[in-house]
C-alpha cells in the first residue's frame, strides 16, 4: 500500500448505495464518518447502484455499478436477457478496471452475504463475487465491514457468496448470526469478528418523545414478500402482511392514537399507500422521511415504533424509543435480544394483528423502564464500534496508523 505520508490512500467504497434504501446509505455515511474524522488524507470514491445520489449527497466521485441500467428489471424477452447477459460480461472488465485503482476497498455494513429478501445470484452476489477476486488478482484489500449473511439454500447464489467471503481480506459483522452462517457455509470465520451494526455509530437526534401517554406511534411498512425462498408464494404472503399490518393501523387510529407511516426503501411507497387507503384517516399519514437521520428524528418523538425494515429497527433502538419488530429474518431476533426486547418480536410472515396489539400494550406499560435499559445498550454498542474502526485502521491503513501512534508518542 501506498504510504500515507507521500501519496493519499485510494479507498474505494461498494454496494447497493444512493438507490433509495435509507439502511445502505445509513451504513456509507456511517463509514464515510470513520475515515473523514481518523483518515481525512484518504482520497475516497464509490461503486454502486446510485451515483449521482452518492455523489449529491456525501459529496464523493461516485461510478455505476451495472453498465446495464436495467439490471434490476425482470428480463423476459430474448433482446432484454440477451442485453442482461452482455452487462455481466462488460461488468467483469468494469469492476476490475475499477478495483484496481484502489489500495483498499470497502464494502459497508448491509446484507450483502445475504438473502432474506428476493434476490438473484447474477445481481448483487455476482458484483460481491467480481470485487473479491479482482482484488485478490490485482493486490487490492477489501474489506467486508460489519455485514449482514444468512444460510443460503439456492447453490449458485451460495457459491458466489460463500467465494466472495472466502476472498475478502477483512471480514466483520454486525451479529454473531451472521458469523455462523458464513462458518455453516464453508468459510473459515477463526480470525472474524462481531461489532455491532455501522448505523449505531450515526449521531443520535435528541428525544422529543411527549408527555405521558397516548402518544403518536410509528409504524414500518415495507414490500413483503417473503424470502428468496418464497418466490412462489410471493403474492399471497404479501396479501397476508398487508392485510394483518392494516387491521392493526386501523385499531389504533381508533384508539385515537396518530400513526405514522415509515419506510425504508422507495419500494415499499406502494405498500404504505395501500394501508393507507384501507384505513382512511387523518390519524395515520406517511412519513417524507428521505434518510435515516430524517427517520430517527421521527422515532425520537413517538412514544413506541413497530418497526419492520432491519435499519428502521436500528434507528428506533438508538434513539431509545421502546420498539416492537416486526421481524422477518434472524437478524431481527438477534438485535432484538441483544437490545434486550427479546420479547417484542412478531413474526412480518404471519402478522396477527390482535396479537400485535397484545405485544405492543405490553410494551409501552415497560415504556419508562425499557427507555433506560436501551440507553445502555446503546453506549455498549458504540463502545463496540470504536474497537471495530480500531481494528479497521490497524488491517487497512497500517502505515497511516503507524505514523499517527508516532505524532501521539511524546
Amino acid at each position: 500500500m501506498t504510504s500515507a505520508n507521500t501519496t493519499a490512500v485510494r479507498v474505494g467504497l461498494c454496494g447497493v448505495l444512493g438507490s433509495g434504501n435509507l439502511g445502505n446509505d445509513g451504513s456509507l455515511e456511517a463509514l464515510l464518518g470513520y475515515l473523514r474524522a481518523e483518515h481525512p488524507e484518504a482520497a475516497v470514491d464509490a461503486l454502486c447502484g446510485g451515483p449521482e445520489v452518492v455523489t449529491a449527497r456525501y459529496g464523493i466521485p461516485a461510478t455505476r455499478l451495472h453498465w446495464n441500467r436495467g439490471e434490476y428489471r425482470t428480463a423476459s424477452r430474448a433482446g432484454a436477457i440477451a442485453v442482461k447477459g452482455l452487462g455481466k460480461l462488460i461488468d467483469a472488465f468494469r469492476v476490475a478496471a475499477w478495483v484496481r485503482r484502489h489500495d483498499v476497498v470497502i464494502v459497508p455494513g448491509a446484507g450483502v452475504l445475504e438473502t432474506t429478501l428476493p434476490l438473484r445470484a447474477w445481481g448483487f452476489p455476482y458484483s460481491m463475487f467480481l470485487l473479491s477476486t479482482t482484488g485478490r488478482l490485482f493486490g487490492t484489500k477489501v474489506a467486508l465491514v460489519g455485514v449482514g449473511a444468512d444460510t443460503i439454500g439456492h447453490r449458485p447464489t451460495r457459491a458466489l457468496v460463500r467465494w466472495s467471503a472466502r476472498l475478502a481480506t477483512y471480514r466483520s459483522y454486525r451479529d454473531a448470526v451472521s458469523r455462523d452462517a458464513i462458518r455453516a457455509m464453508g468459510v473459515d470465520t477463526a480470525r472474524d469478528k462481531v461489532y455491532s451494526d455501522l448505523v449505531f455509530s450515526l449521531p443520535t437526534p435528541p428525544s422529543g418523545a411527549p408527555e405521558g401517554p397516548q402518544g403518536p406511534v410509528c409504524v414500518g411498512v415495507m414490500a413483503y414478500y417473503g424470502s428468496n425462498d418464497d418466490r412462489a408464494r410471493a403474492e399471497e404472503i404479501n396479501r397476508r402482511y398487508i392485510d394483518g399490518m392494516t387491521r392493526f393501523v386501523r385499531t389504533l387510529v381508533e384508539d385515537g392514537r396518530q400513526v405514522r407511516l415509515l419506510i425504508g426503501d422507495e419500494v415499499d411507497m406502494p405498500a404504505v399507500g395501500a394501508v393507507l387507503d384501507a384505513v382512511d384517516s387523518p390519524l395515520a399519514t406517511a412519513s417524507e422521511a428521505s434518510s435515516l437521520t430524517d427517520l430517527m428524528k421521527e422515532m425520537a418523538a413517538a412514544d413506541a415504533v413497530v418497526a419492520a425494515r432491519y435499519h428502521n429497527l436500528i434507528c428506533a433502538l438508538k434513539v431509545g424509543t421502546p420498539t416492537l419488530a416486526l421481524s422477518y429474518a434472524a437478524k431481527s431476533d438477534a438485535l432484538m435480544a441483544e437490545m434486550g426486547l427479546g420479547a417484542y418480536c412478531h413474526p412480518a410472515r404471519e402478522v396477527d394483528a390482535d396479537r400485535l396489539l397484545e405485544q405492543f400494550r405490553a410494551l409501552e406499560k415497560r415504556s419508562a423502564e425499557l427507555r433506560r435499559m436501551l440507553t445502555e445498550r446503546n453506549q455498549a454498542a458504540g463502545r463496540r464500534l470504536k474497537d471495530q474502526f480500531t481494528e479497521l485502521t490497524a488491517v487497512l491503513f497500517p502505515a497511516a496508523d503507524h505514523t499517527q501512534t508516532l505524532r501521539e508518542t511524546p
